[in-house]
């Protein structure tokens, strides 16, 4: 009898859940059943708002953007443009709420012989905004924006191993590559290779507002403000996009945007600084999700800007940060310490036989007598990078200064930061959402060929030995073997590299109750995977 009424309960909830009936019919139903009413209200209450359903105006606070962003994926470099384009386009594959891989605009794929050869198969009901249909040749000519020695994009080094790009009719895409890659699945879902509509002469808009696939048309796009969509009604992924429209909202100060949040001017805020957590999970209206991904807080030294080429002084610096005390006092135990490498258990192959770098400030005064230099050092640091950056900066200084290093703080402009600061003076703030693999990490920011390698870290015979770690790694499928490779990678970057990867994050969002989700919640990137528009709908 148990097991029977188990069985009707979930029948009438999936009822309720498509339609088939209404919630009065549904409690009925409950007390038929020998349900109590008050639960049986609040088994519908529960039913019904962890049902999709379409509507309503979504409100996001992002703590990240600039006034410099474009609608271009190829130079795509925060949080904010990453969630227009996820909004308005779609890739090959994607991470799935659950963390795994799976095909989008791509329904399968599948390699070659020693995964030097990809092959994806497209979907057959896929149209552009502008009402293009999807075919091999917007592919072909989306990828070709980030090859060439004359691209711009941020993602050039993802796809420096790719030589030939070809077609076998209109469904069908060939990778062909230089040596095998394994993680090449992985590495199309990207955000910046969002698949545009290309003019059929192998040309793609960068700047057009209407070339992508997604749940979203683009209204508007004000750079370092806000960006406003409108449900796609033609979007092909039918379970997706619940929102009548959403308007995204770059909002870098963490105060204002909490702000913003409890005076009801957004549904949604990202980015929240730890210190306000226990107090926004008090307000009755508010709920705090916290996710635990590969997020991580850098102060990355550029080896081309003097004094950071200097090993003893990078070592120096490396031992003189109390890690511990920032992550108690800027992220409040929400994350743990870092050790100067760019991944974590999270990634296969993680090597947890690296000693955890310590504060140790004899160290660090020895290293920093050997490095013959003097006077202060700058350090740029600007709440733009991660909330309590300039705190952090403060405490780095402090703990310096007890290993006879002065650290001068210079506070920069939160607007322009990512195109003034980042990746051009010689040391400051940072923070990377971290990649699923430890191949896609080191592609992003560490390989020689890469723009956005922040430290500079080229020319050292270490820099040049992970680089041919990398390769090798990238292209091994015995996994006994690219666990050996991908342990001497890290320990290279440990030893020798410009980063100092100080804190581990977890991603702390707050929301207004009505806002509400699948039981999955993607960890790759903040934001449900930056796929909250996508994802998330109104209960």
């Amino acid at each position: 009898m148990r097991d029977m009424k188990t069985e009707f309960l979930r029948e009438q909830s999936e009822k309720l859940a498509s339609g088939g009936i209404n919630r009065r019919q549904f409690i009925t139903s409950m007390l038929a059943a020998g349900v109590v009413l008050p639960t049986a209200v609040t088994m519908a209450t529960d039913v019904l708002a962890a049902t999709p359903k379409k509507g309503g105006s979504l409100r996001h606070a992002t703590g990240y953007g600039g006034t410099t962003d474009t609608i271009d994926p190829s130079t795509s470099s925060n949080g904010f443009t990453q969630n227009v384009i996820y909004s308005r386009g779609n890739h090959l594959t994607e991470i799935g709420a659950d963390g795994k891989l799976r095909p989008e605009l791509a329904e399968s794929f599948e390699p070659g012989a020693d995964a030097t050869e990809w092959v994806f198969n497209l979907r057959k009901d896929v149209t552009f905004h502008n009402g293009k249909t999807l075919t091999a040749d917007d592919v072909i000519a989306t990828f070709n924006i980030h090859r060439g020695a004359d691209t711009k994009s941020a993602a050039k080094a993802l796809v420096s191993a790719v030589k030939d790009i070809t077609k076998d009719g209109d469904n069908r895409v060939i990778f062909k590559m230089n040596e095998g890659n394994a993680d090449f699945p992985y590495i199309v879902s990207d955000y910046h290779f969002m698949i545009m509509a290309s003019d059929g002469n192998g040309n793609v808009d960068v700047t057009a507002t209407d070339n992508g696939t997604g749940g979203y048309v683009m209204q508007s796009f004000d750079a370092g403000v806000r960006a406003e969509f409108k449900r796609n009604p033609n979007y092909w992924k039918a379970d997706s996009a619940y929102f009548d429209e959403t308007t995204l909202l770059s909002v870098v100060d963490p105060t204002a945007r909490q702000s913003a949040l409890l005076n009801g001017d957004v549904d949604i805020a990202d980015a929240i600084d730890p210190k306000t957590v226990a107090l926004l999970g008090r307000v009755p209206v508010v709920e705090i999700l916290e996710t635990t991904g590969t997020q991580h807080y850098t102060f990355p030294m550029r080896l081309d800007v003097e004094p950071f080429g200097n090993l003893d002084l990078r070592m120096a610096l490396k031992y003189a940060i109390n890690r511990q005390e920032l992550v108690d006092k800027i992220l409040l135990g929400h994350g743990v310490a870092g050790n100067d490498i760019p991944v974590n258990a999270a990634m296969p192959f993680f090597n947890d036989t690296i000693a955890q770098r310590e504060f140790n400030p004899e160290k660090a005064a020895e290293h920093y007598k050997k490095s013959g230099h003097s006077g202060p050092i700058k350090l740029s640091v600007a709440d733009a990078a991660f909330a309590g950056a300039v705190d952090a900066g403060q405490l780095i200084a402090a703990s310096a200064k007890q290993a006879g290093i002065e650290i001068e703080l210079v506070r920069e402009p939160n607007d322009g930061y990512w195109s003034n600061v980042w990746n051009k003076k010689g040391w400051c703030a940072c923070y990377w959402g971290g990649r699923p693999t430890q191949d896609w990490m080191y592609s992003s920011a560490y390989t020689e060929d890469n723009t956005w390698n922040d430290t500079a870290w080229r020319g050292t015979d270490a820099a040049n030995r992970f680089n041919e770690v990398v390769v090798q790694a990238r292209a091994e499928t015995d996994e006994t073997k690219r666990q050996a490779q991908y342990f001497e990678a890290q320990q290279l970057l440990h030893d020798d590299g410009g980063a100092i990867v100080a804190m581990w994050a977890n991603y702390i969002l707050a929301h207004n109750k009505s806002v509400t989700h699948g039981p999955d919640v993607a960890a790759n990137w903040q934001n449900d995977g930056n796929k909250i528009a996508e994802r998330w709908w109104f209960a």
